[in-house]
């Protein structure tokens, strides 16, 4: 299970690190009819390598605070984490 935080109509979709005990996601989709939603599963299921119906939203699904199920997946909750660190050092770098 992960506690997310979700930012939606962010410029590019991707993990942004920490939000108290919750791990931000940035989703490049606007929060209408769903499509945040449904691109927040999107970007979960090709992470974890499941298929979208492996994802289910347990709660959040209209704010940002989100609790999501995964199931059948090998890579661990974790992973997602550590895929912030590369992002966060090439912006330090080039900055």
């Amino acid at each position: 299970m992960l506690d997310l935080h979700v930012q939606p109509g962010a410029s590019r979709t991707g993990v942004a690190g920490l939000h108290g005990e919750r791990l931000k996601l940035r989703i490049a989709a606007r929060a209408v009819d769903g499509a945040a939603n449904a691109a927040l599963v999107e970007f979960l299921a090709a992470h974890f390598g499941v298929a979208k119906r492996e994802i289910t939203l347990l709660a959040g699904a209209q704010a940002r605070a989100k609790c999501v199920s995964v199931s059948g997946s090998q890579r661990e909750p974790g992973t997602l984490l550590a895929e912030a660190a590369p992002q966060r050092r090439k912006r330090i770098d080039s900055g």
